[in-house]
């Protein structure tokens, strides 16, 4: 099992977009189309390309072998 790297958020949510480039995943927001077209990414175990989906406290993300929860 993967270890869950913990991501705190100051607000209600992030998007999916903001959270690839806060996980140094993308160096721009203008790559998360691109990232997420080329990479499998989940979000609670459902496979998401949307760079707008709006992630919240406790959602879960796996990008590749890496786990993150929002917190």
């Amino acid at each position: 099992m993967a270890l869950i790297k913990q991501v705190e958020i100051n607000d209600k949510f992030i998007t999916l977009g903001q959270f690839i480039k806060i996980t140094d995943h993308i160096s721009s927001g203008g790559e998360a189309k691109l990232f997420l077209y080329s990479h499998e990414v989940y979000v609670n175990n459902e496979k998401e390309d949307r760079r707008g989906r709006k992630l919240y406290h406790g959602d879960q993300i796996r990008i590749g072998s890496e786990v993150y929860q929002i917190c």
